[in-house]
């Protein structure tokens, strides 16, 4: 199985696994960190993600709504009701929303969930008299009514920033249960029984002709087990995940020889970037039963991990082979990695597959996130 690894130029390189290397290679299993098996604790939604704003602009834009029908007289006044509040609204919400995005990113390090709502309420307070007073000195040059004491623009803020977070935190609390799904799909996805049937053959029958190499397939599988069996609800670093599929990738070439060719381009990518765990092994699991295991030669899979500093590419591709039998499979493992994806970053994350050239593709994209949020 070849390799492409960085080089200290930031050149390519490909080089073979082989029995050498595979047994001089420093052990990754016992570096593996704890921190991301602990269940994630409460906190504060993340005002800087992209599906939260739109849903938050939604919702006040909602209130706006019904704030207009209850002011006016006439289904006609309407439309001039949600007008004369926008132009407060609007800027406000724009403001709430930049001011709460840098607080959540300093709240979610260094205050609990309660000093966090009560710091987001302090700053709705300063708002309100910021745009109260605003209010009431532009408003009047433009001939509408600011229609409100001091006290009753304090009130409006605050209890549109209650509804805000009591609705975040009941959809954080609705998805809890869909995380602990998500990781029971994924653990029943991942562990196939031809996989766990081909490497203890391939071990069998190492035992006697290459006792040290069977010993670290046995070590192998066990990491790759212990890792598949943990509480994998909790970001991890992107860098573990590479050691997982590598470790993969090593047990799988044991049992397939040369007919298995990796090609690795992670050239300049952000290691320490939080990712959901089991999003890559996967994929690379379905690249080798779909893309190589059909094949009479040698087949090769590309990994291509690419970053412009806020977001990160990953881009995976295998050979394609028209009929296959295990569609269906493959179909499950994207949707249910999907899922994940979209429960840890909500619309700030995508995942795409297509076939070109006769090679399966997909491509993820997704924000590197680098602390837990």
């Amino acid at each position: 199985m070849s390799e492409e690894q960085p080089s200290a130029t930031g050149s390519r390189e490909k080089s073979s696994i082989s029995q050498g290397s595979r047994e001089s290679a420093p052990r990754s299993s016992q570096a593996l960190p704890l921190h991301w098996l602990t269940a994630p604790t409460r906190r504060l939604p993340n005002f800087c993600n992209l599906g939260i704003t739109l849903r938050l602009i939604v919702v006040v834009n909602i209130l706006l709504l019904v704030a207009a029908l209850s002011r006016a007289d006439s289904l006609q006044n309407v439309l001039r009701e949600l007008a004369d509040l926008s132009i407060i609204a609007q800027p406000a919400m724009i403001a709430s929303l930049l001011l709460c995005c840098a607080l959540s990113r300093y709240a979610n390090s260094k205050l609990t969930y309660w000093q966090g709502v009560s710091a987001i309420f302090a700053v709705e307070c300063a708002l309100a008299l910021v745009f109260w007073f605003l209010a009431n000195n532009l408003l009047p040059n433009l001939g509408i009514n600011p229609g409100g004491s001091l006290p009753k623009m304090v009130l409006l803020f605050c209890g549109t920033t209650a509804i805000v977070l009591l609705y975040l935190d009941l959809r954080a609390r609705s998805l809890s249960p869909a995380l602990v799904e998500a990781r029971l799909q994924a653990l029943q996805a991942r562990i196939r029984p031809h996989f766990l049937f081909n490497s203890i053959n391939a071990v069998l029958s190492l035992i006697r002709a290459e006792p040290r190499r069977a010993e670290r397939m046995l070590e192998d599988m066990a990491e790759l087990f212990r890792v598949l069996m943990a509480d994998n609800r909790a970001l991890r670093p992107l860098d573990d995940e590479l050691t997982l599929c590598r470790q993969y990738l090593e047990i799988e070439h044991i049992r397939l020889g040369d007919r298995l060719q990796v090609v690795w381009h992670t050239d300049g990518i952000p290691l320490h970037a939080l990712v959901p765990p089991l999003f890559l092994q996967p994929l690379v699991e379905n690249a080798v039963y779909h893309g190589i295991e059909p094949n009479d030669g040698a087949g090769e899979i590309r990994i291509d991990i690419t970053s412009d500093g806020k977001r990160m590419t990953i881009r995976l591709s295998n050979p394609f082979h028209v009929g296959s039998t295990h569609v269906n499979g493959n179909r499950m493992a994207i949707a249910n990695i999907t899922e994940r994806l979209q429960l840890h970053f909500d619309a700030e994350a995508s995942l795409r597959a297509d076939v070109r050239e006769q090679r399966y593709i997909v491509t993820i994209q997704m924000p590197i996130q680098t602390q837990q949020s």
